[in-house]
């Protein structure tokens, strides 16, 4: 067991440790399931840090699915000046609550 690892999901990078609970992408995994993140990009740290070229062969990382939401509100306003150009939109990210429990090279 590895304490910490770097992991790509979404199009992000994250870095975990057991135990650290995480809000990612939204998943198509059931509140209660258990996912596994196979794009492991480094495991452990310090001197005995396994670093991958691009990713670290056989690493993987499980979670646990903890509970779906969607994120605040953003406003996304465009304005050009002098143009009458006025758009206001708004955005709510979908996300998936993700609890770290197992890291393995």
């Amino acid at each position: 067991m590895s304490d910490q690892a770097i992991i790509k999901t979404g199009g992000k990078q994250y870095r975990v440790a057991v135990g650290d609970k995480l809000r990612i992408e939204k998943l198509s995994a059931e509140v209660g399931g258990s996912v596994e993140f196979g794009e492991v990009l480094l495991v452990g740290s310090g001197d005995d840090a396994q670093i991958g070229t691009p990713l670290v062969a056989g690493a993987k990382v499980s979670g646990l699915v903890k509970s779906h939401g969607r994120g605040k509100k953003l406003i996304v306003y465009k304005f050009r000046r002098r143009k009458n150009y006025r758009r206001k939109n708004g955005h709510r990210q979908s996300y998936t609550e993700v609890e770290i429990t197992g890291i393995s090279a």
